[in-house]
């Protein structure tokens, strides 16, 4: 079945509680708050809180993130967004700011595990370049692990995988200081009006 990927606006926010928050004790999961926050404003939500948070931002002109879906069941998220609003990548001290330019960052990936290497986090990749491309967005910017000959546990892959990122036509800006299961991760760039 074919994957289809939409923004998550308000009327798809029970989709992205099932992506993020998939069991009832959900409301202390990341919410993909975590780079948009600063660690003092991350740790003060708690509960209902960081749910609520993201809501609110599903509210917003932008989405925060998009959804993959197979026919009506949603497999998976990607966070993105203007950098200027990730207040910790901001702050980053293992993730360099390489210059001044206007530009989005791809900061997360989920898929639900029944449907992982089965090409949905590309898929969502993808969307995020046409998503930006629609909404006007000069650069976008990933963070992704070099994932190495050895096969990547999934826990450490959530900011996507450098040969993902190259297929979607992604080219490597600067090896960071960050690490991903002990692999190194790297600043890579696209300009979406000129994507294929």
């Amino acid at each position: 079945m074919d994957i289809v990927v939409r923004p998550a606006t308000p009327d798809r926010f029970e989709d992205v509680t099932r992506i993020l928050a998939p069991t009832k004790s959900g409301a202390e999961a990341c919410w993909c708050l975590y780079h948009r926050l600063s660690s003092s404003e991350f740790n003060r939500l708690r509960g209902a809180e960081r749910p609520q948070h993201l809501r609110r931002l599903c509210e917003r002109e932008h989405a925060p993130g998009l959804l993959a879906y197979r026919g009506a069941e949603p497999v998976g998220w990607c966070a993105l967004g203007p950098w200027a609003d990730m207040g910790r990548l901001q702050r980053s001290r293992t993730i360099p700011r390489i210059d001044e330019r206007h530009r989005w960052s791809i900061v997360c990936f989920v898929v639900r595990a029944a449907h992982r290497r089965q090409g949905v986090a590309a898929a969502l990749l993808d969307g995020a370049v046409d998503y930006a491309r629609e909404v006007g967005v000069d650069l976008l910017e990933g963070y992704p692990v070099e994932p190495g000959r050895e096969r990547l546990s999934s826990s450490f892959a959530y900011v996507g995988t450098t040969t993902m990122f190259e297929a979607a036509g992604f080219h490597r800006v600067e090896e960071t200081s960050a690490r991903s299961g002990g692999r190194p991760r790297w600043v890579m760039r696209l300009e979406p009006a000129h994507a294929r």
